[in-house]
């Protein structure tokens, strides 16, 4: 049988070898057009953001920190300055194991328990950085040491940094302050208001006191440096340069002898002053005591010395000239008197029989006064010079509690001075409508005569008592306090700032300042309760002493002094203006459990006038020997 072969059939083959060609090429050309289209997207359309991220690759953008401003006082001497020093710090996120890296760095640098505790607290509390110091202030023979083994530790360098320092320590902690690391917090609040930008680089901000009432000031602006990287990231050349602008210098009002004198004064007492200028709101003098070093809080605070200070009895960080908040005492009364007079409620010649004692109509509860029998007859002129309580629980019964609050409102009771330091108390002025606000109760007439000798809820700060003093001693007209006299680097010191706008004026009739100032001269002269004080004075000056109660004393019962503990003691207090016919100084003195004003808040009101007026330094503080049982406001 016959077998056929099947021929090929070359035109079928062919068709499909050129498909096949076709397809493949059509494969090719999307392909070609795919990277074509890409290599378009990258080098035409996202150009200029892959031309941005190559340059980071290649440059590198660091921030110069600009040298914070100095602080320094009305006469030049410099109260927070810079240093340059050096310090070992670690970068946590490029170190495998902190603790073996610290031991092995005490080896070289000498580093205690407390910097390992202060370094594990900025770990937790400081924002996000790229390192934290482990030490601070090296030696050049530890920063040697640790150079020669730096291929040992990776993470780990040495970098120079300015430092604050506080050359007057505790004498001006409460007023100056100090800076601190930026934690958190700071960083959340810069964020907020848009100035994280300019903190870039910057570990230190400004945590209290004028550092951080004038933070923007003092910080400057942060500058800028392009600098172009090799693969190791190490730097080749600086590319561009933004120079920073050094924070500005700022002058303040305060003299730091005058600071230092009154410091000196209180001896070891605790306590407060205030001194103004009646004339224009300068702040003087801004003492709170005890204080504390403010050095200690610009590495950060060891842990140890943070509870000393935190849970000492004396409260050294508190700041009393600002937030402290204390019944008045009797230092109230001249304002009272002025009250009583503007208002009608009394007049220069209206008397009174002190029998020792005040008592409401229908009511046989006596509020003492402090002489017990009494004064006899006491006029508005006596009832300051010897400081008659029972004139003073009259006068605010005759007033009303909302009487009292409205007028002495006016004086800048009950409200914040607007001192330009943050913190302020607004201390307590109380009415009728801010019982019923606070306890729900309604105010009682016996509520009104403490509050007449200034007791009861009144309370006031240092500050605001100085404030008020300074609206009397200059008539009626106030000057907001303030403490930066000059706020610019490139001003020159010695010229004198526009005078500030006046921030209270109360119309008071000459004749009424006129009987309540010669009252105040009265009370430093032989017969007035600070007649110690007033001897031998070549000025004349004013004043009023004040007692405030901290406990109180059961009807019938005697204080005395030296039967109570220290702390429960009566705090001393005392206002003063000088010279009495042209005011350039108004203060106020606070002396914690001291208490009487005349035989120790207003000596040392004494001291800082002379020393103000007359540049008399006075020696150091005697041990005082009184007869405390014969004393009184």
């Amino acid at each position: 049988m016959m077998q056929y072969k099947e021929l090929k059939n070359n035109q079928r083959e062919i068709y499909f070898f050129r498909l096949r060609l076709i397809l493949s090429l059509v494969f090719v050309l999307v392909l070609a057009f795919i990277l074509l289209a890409r290599l378009v997207y990258l080098q035409v359309v996202r150009q200029s953001d892959f031309a941005t991220l190559a340059d980071k690759n290649r440059i590198s953008v660091v921030p110069i920190v600009p040298n914070r401003g100095l602080i320094q006082d009305r006469n030049g001497v410099v109260l927070a300055q810079n240093y340059s020093g050096y310090t070992l710090e670690i970068s946590p996120a490029k170190v495998d194991n902190l603790e073996a890296t610290i031991n092995a760095l005490s080896e070289l640098v000498s580093i205690q328990a407390k910097d390992r505790k202060r370094f594990k607290k900025l770990l937790t509390e400081s924002h996000t950085s790229n390192s934290y110091p482990i030490r601070s202030r090296l030696s050049e023979a530890e920063v040697a040491r640790f150079a020669s083994q730096r291929f040992r530790f990776p993470g780990v360098e040495i970098k120079a940094r300015l430092f604050r320092e506080y050359p007057y320590r505790d004498r001006t902690s409460h007023l100056i302050g100090y800076v601190g690391r930026i934690n958190d917090k700071d960083f959340a609040e810069l964020e907020k208001s848009d100035l994280a930008e300019n903190y870039r680089g910057s570990d230190y901000i400004g945590k209290i006191g004028v550092e951080q009432s004038y933070e923007r000031e003092l910080h400057g602006t942060t500058g800028f440096e392009q600098v172009e990287v090799d693969a190791a990231g190490r730097g080749v050349r600086v590319l561009s340069r933004t120079p920073p602008q050094s924070g500005k210098t700022l002058t303040l009002t305060v003299d730091i002898k005058l600071q230092e004198v009154a410091e000196t004064a209180f001896g070891d007492f605790r306590g407060a002053l205030v001194a103004i200028d009646p004339s224009n709101g300068e702040v003087l003098a801004f003492v709170s005591k005890p204080g504390y070093d403010p050095n200690l809080f610009v590495d950060g605070i060891d842990t140890e010395t943070w509870d000393a200070l935190n849970n000492s009895l004396d409260v050294p960080l508190n700041n009393r000239a600002l937030r402290g908040q204390y019944p008045p005492g009797s230092t109230i009364k001249p304002f009272m008197a002025i009250a009583g007079l503007d208002t009608g409620k009394r007049t220069p010649s209206y008397t009174i029989s002190d029998p020792g004692y005040f008592t409401l109509p229908g009511n046989r509860h006596q509020y003492r006064d402090w002489k017990v029998g009494g004064h006899g007859r006491v006029d508005m002129f006596k009832s300051i010079v010897i400081s008659c309580d029972t004139y003073y629980y009259g006068l605010a019964t005759d007033m009303g509690i909302d009487g009292v609050h409205d007028y002495m409102e006016k004086f800048g009771f009950g409200k914040k001075t607007g001192l330009d330091m943050e913190g302020e108390s607004a201390g307590l002025l109380p009415s009728q409508d801010w019982k019923r606000r606070r306890f729900n109760q309604i105010w009682y007439p016996g509520d009104t005569v403490s509050v007449g000798i200034g007791q009861g809820y009144t309370l006031v700060t240092p500050l605001q008592l100085a404030y008020a003093t300074a609206i009397l001693a200059n008539n009626g007209v106030g000057y907001r306090p303030h403490l930066v006299k000059l706020s610019s680097s490139s001003t020159d010191p010695s010229a004198e700032p526009p005078k500030p706008p006046v921030d209270i004026d109360i119309h008071l009739k000459s004749e009424y300042l006129d009987l309540v100032k010669k009252a105040m001269i009265a009370v430093t002269l032989p017969g007035g309760t600070a007649a110690w004080a007033g001897s031998g004075a070549s000025y004349q000056f004013a004043g009023k002493t004040g007692t405030a109660q901290v406990i109180g004393i059961k009807q019938g019962e005697k204080y005395v002094e030296k039967d109570v503990h220290e702390r429960h003691r009566d705090h001393a207090w005392f206002i003063a203006f000088a010279p009495a016919d042209k005011p350039r100084i108004a203060l106020a003195v606070l002396a914690e459990n001291a208490g009487h004003g005349g035989s120790i808040a207003a000596p040392i009101a004494r001291k800082v006038i002379d020393y103000y007026l007359l540049g008399k330094v006075p020696p150091p503080p005697q041990p005082l020997k009184i007869k405390l049982e014969a004393e009184h406001d």
